[in-house]
């Protein structure tokens, strides 16, 4: 496949090299060699080049258009502000050849041994800012965040941390959130329901995924053969079967014990007292306290268990969850 050069890439390609005579007519002001001294060692906004050097900012930015006009430096916006800053890998050969040796007499210049003291000083000025600013605006900071990027990034983000060759049985799958969340980041997800309806659903949601295989089975009699999947989700559904004891177990049955895995995933409902939800919805069971929960999971088959309460969701008008994570 032929590559595609950038635009830029293009217009690089067909600039020809100065001739030597501009490259040191840029650099006969001995300030601009100080600005390129600094600006190789940093990216900096003209505020704060100007600090360093000691000049007006008027001046900074004459010379900087300058330097930009002839190659010398990037400029790179960020917010209000432009960030300037040299490469030395990015000059033509011949430019690159002139500041090498310009560089190795920057000491000499009046006023660049001050300039690298200086510099410390505004770097430590800029992380001060720095922490006032967030200090100042750490109540509003998530607020911050989800204007600028949403509020999916971090789950995204979090779920990284799954290793990608795992294989993950997603128990009582409905219709495929926890195997939407789960594809992308593992190797396979198998979703088993006991719905035909509820497997349809969940394919049409996840048509895209090739990566998800849709079993019909019950959680009592999970299809899958002994410690053939690396992690197991079951979430919001335990309360609907008569003896969770008996899913426990499966899941301990059908989940590796080497490789790191062997891991499952419990969420559900914390005890209540909403009676009508065995009327209504079909409940088996009003929730698990933590303590029952922990105890199923150690006397079917997990070694190691941890419950703890998820936060209340402010729009939920549920009970409250819990989430049991297990290994075997």
């Amino acid at each position: 496949m032929c590559a595609t050069l950038h635009p830029d890439e293009r217009m690089k390609q067909a600039t020809t090299p100065r001739p030597i005579h501009d490259l040191l007519g840029d650099l006969s002001d001995p300030s601009r060699v100080r600005l390129l001294a600094i600006l190789e060692q940093e990216e900096l906004s003209v505020g704060e080049v100007a600090s360093v050097v000691q000049m007006p900012q008027s001046t900074v930015s004459r010379h900087l258009k300058t330097l930009q006009d002839g190659g010398w430096l990037r400029r790179r916006s960020a917010g209000p502000s432009a960030l300037y800053r040299m490469t030395v890998d990015e000059l033509d050969p011949a430019a690159r050849g002139v500041w090498v040796a310009v560089r190795a007499r920057v000491e000499s210049i009046e006023g660049a041994a001050e300039d690298r003291r200086r510099l410390g000083g505004v770097l430590a000025e800029r992380r001060a800012d720095s922490v006032a600013y967030f200090g100042k605006l750490a109540g509003e900071w998530d607020e911050i965040r989800q204007s600028l990027f949403g509020t999916s990034f971090t789950p995204d983000a979090l779920l990284s941390l799954i290793p990608d060759d795992w294989v993950v049985a997603d128990l009582g799958c409905g219709t495929g959130n926890a195997a939407e969340h789960l594809g992308p980041y593992v190797e396979r997800v198998i979703a088993i329901d006991q719905s035909e309806e509820m497997l349809q659903a969940a394919k049409k949601r996840l048509g895209h995924a090739c990566n998800v295989e849709y079993r019909v089975g019950t959680l009592e009699a999970i299809p899958l053969a002994d410690e053939s999947v690396d992690a197991a989700t079951c979430l919001l559904v335990l309360h609907h079967i008569e003896d969770p004891g008996r899913v426990v177990r499966e899941m301990s049955r059908v989940l590796r014990s080497f490789r790191g895995g062997g891991l499952a995933v419990i969420v559900d409902m914390l005890e209540h007292g909403r009676s009508e939800y065995k009327a209504d919805l079909g409940h088996r069971h009003l929730g698990f306290t933590p303590a029952t929960i922990e105890k199923l999971m150690l006397d079917n088959g997990f070694k190691k268990t941890r419950v703890r309460e998820l936060p209340a969701d402010p729009g939920g008008k549920g009970p409250g969850l819990f989430v049991a994570i297990g290994r075997v």
